[in-house]
């Protein structure tokens, strides 16, 4: 069926999440709140993908205006450009070449007669090219741009979506987030008999685990973890599957939240909007999970969080910088190599290079799904240890691509993944480039368009765990959890490759694991949200273990556990705290939560 929306003759609306076949084009929905819409990518490595193609229908013939809303992502030299042809008909204009960020540009007059007419975006380059939207219009009027209320509205209308969301209905537990994290929550609520919704905002479960990024869960781990984390041949988790089969979860894939409503000091619903048709609804809940990893239901709500490295006044932490940054841990862009079994060219890509620099060393590759941190082709001066680089960073860390510590996450995440793409691909150049007979056969065999995301905010709660508690193993009268690892800290600031990290710290400890209160799991300003995962009430430093996947799914059996007793006894986290602290450990227990496990024993 033909797929476009028109609120009256002579305009026509197609947005390209809805187009009829992708061909080699990617659907990107990952920064819709920061440019407006989900969109197709041309994600192919160098070499031109496929055409995504679609039928419209014309419902009066006449002359149609016709705009395209493209980027142009790296002005100064154009990679990603793109052509669109209506009825086999190529419009005079390369899309993406205009120097201008996301825009509609203005592709010309074309006749078209009632019927079905075909709409075709062709792929030039191969290189990360990208398309909105097409609007074709009898009027003379510009398409509004960007994110604001207005351009939103005018898109509900062509689309014909109501202004208000959709009722998704009512659950015992709505749950934000469905990584490793989040799918630990659903799945443990599910098996407590209560109504979930678990809203995720990617077309897979699992996060940074999924096969759209491919870590695998660290810290503590265990039965429940270990199952969701299975993995089938093509790298994708056994998660939903898990979910799908527990009667009282509804799984919501590609929503993304956009807003949450509070009223006395309760969070009573949240919205999302589907990625593919723009729907929006509205989940309403009596306890909500935070798992996102982004603190996102506490900034709609109002929560209080914390953001940064906080400096060793502040808590007394060893590992502690001596004055406040206010940094993140950065996000990073995982892909692999491959020797073909012929030459492969490479074209030449200077705006790659611009970022890449001199940098040819391809160490830190995703050999498949969770398998990390494996060398890669090395060529030229890179083949020579910088004796300024500590010994331990010689290991080839897949984390050493890192970018975006000073960018703001929720806002300039599309940067951050854009310049990560460019240092891949112009160090890729730089090692075929500088010892062309030894590479010749090699080919960059995947990269992930999706970063897996560092730290952004923590949320604050009734109690912030430190570094010190971890070290010297405070014991804890409201224990949910064991956790386990090393401070993982990450040093940005590389003196000449800003994609690189300066420094890398790997604190094992004693290797025992440790203890975390119920106190660090629910917001301390509303009474019915509670939080798992890397954004728990924990200092920047004490967050650099706790944040593990496997630790965080540790949490989240505590918090499906709180969920059941505070709607049990119709109360909030802080009085379970208070007054049912025994229940919830011993629904905890129940679950398989790792607390209840003798420290050391396998998990």
């Amino acid at each position: 069926m033909p797929k476009q929306h028109s609120s009256s003759e002579g305009h026509i609306l197609v947005e390209a999440e809805e187009f009829d076949d992708f061909g080699g084009w990617t659907l990107d929905s990952q920064f819709d709140m920061e440019m407006g819409s989900p969109y197709l990518l041309a994600h192919g490595l160098g070499v031109p993908v496929a055409d995504a193609t679609t039928n419209i229908e014309v419902e009066v013939g006449g002359a149609y205006r016709v705009w395209v809303r493209a980027k142009d992502w790296v002005p100064a030299h154009h990679p990603g450009r793109f052509t669109v042809s209506i009825n086999g008909e190529r419009l005079p204009v390369e899309f993406g070449a205009n120097g201008q960020d996301w825009s509609w540009e203005d592709a010309g007059l074309i006749e078209l007669r009632p019927g079905l007419a075909r709409i075709a975006l062709t792929d030039l380059t191969g290189f990360d090219g990208r398309c909105d939207a097409l609007y074709l219009t009898t009027s003379d009027k510009e398409p509004p741009n960007g994110v604001g209320p207005e351009s939103r509205e005018w898109r509900r209308r062509l689309r014909g979506l109501p202004d208000d969301p959709f009722d998704g209905g009512t659950f015992d537990v709505v749950i934000a987030g469905g990584g490793v994290t989040g799918s630990a929550a659903a799945l443990a609520a599910g098996r407590l008999g209560l109504s979930v919704a678990l809203i995720q905002n990617r077309p897979v479960l699992g996060g940074n685990a999924s096969n759209e990024i491919g870590l695998t869960p660290r810290g503590e781990t265990g039965p429940l973890v270990k199952s969701l984390a299975e993995r089938a041949d093509d790298g994708d988790l056994a998660a939903l599957d898990l979910l799908l089969a527990e009667p009282s979860v509804s799984v919501f894939l590609e929503h993304h939240i956009f807003d949450a409503t509070r009223a006395d000091g309760r969070i009573t619903s949240i919205d999302a909007r589907d990625a593919r048709s723009g729907r929006e609804t509205r989940f309403h809940g009596a306890m909500f999970i935070d798992c996102t990893g982004t603190a996102i239901l506490g900034l709609y709500a109002g929560a209080e969080t914390m953001f940064g490295y906080e400096s060793r006044a502040e808590f007394n932490e060893p590992l502690a910088p001596e004055q406040r940054i206010e940094s993140h841990h950065g996000n990073t862009v995982f892909f692999r190599t491959r020797e073909a079994d012929r030459p492969v060219d490479f074209p030449d890509v200077p705006w790659a290079v611009d970022v890449a620099k001199d940098y040819a060393d391809l160490g830190g590759q995703l050999e498949r799904p969770g398998v990390d941190n494996v060398p890669g082709p090395v060529a030229g001066h890179a083949r020579t240890p910088d004796p300024s680089i500590r010994r331990r960073m010689l290991f080839p860390a897949t984390h050493f691509w890192e970018y975006g510590q000073d960018h703001d996450p929720y806002t300039d995440a599309e940067h951050i993944r854009d310049h990560l793409l460019r240092a891949i691909y112009g160090t890729f150049s730089n090692v075929k480039t500088l010892e062309p007979d030894t590479y010749a056969n090699l080919t960059l065999d995947w990269v992930a368009h999706v970063p897996g995301q560092g730290e952004f905010r923590r949320y604050k709660g009734d109690y912030v765990l430190t570094e010190n508690d971890i070290r010297e193993h405070r014991k804890f009268t409201d224990t949910v959890a064991w956790n386990s690892g090393a401070f993982c800290l990450h040093y940005p600031g590389h003196e000449k490759y800003d994609f690189r990290l300066r420094d890398w710290k790997w604190d094992t400890r004693d290797d025992a694991p440790f203890e975390v209160p119920f106190r660090s799991l629910y917001s301390a300003d509303i009474d019915n949200l509670m939080m798992a995962g890397k954004h728990i009430s924990v200092t920047h430093i004490a967050g650099s273990v706790t944040k593990f996947m496997g630790n965080g799914a540790q949490h989240a059996i505590a918090t499906a556990a709180a969920a059941k007793i505070c709607l049990q006894h119709d109360t909030t986290p802080r009085d379970v705290y208070k007054h049912h602290l025994d229940e919830l450990q011993k629904t905890v227990a129940e679950l398989g939560g790792s607390y209840f496990w003798e420290p050391g024993e396998p998990s």
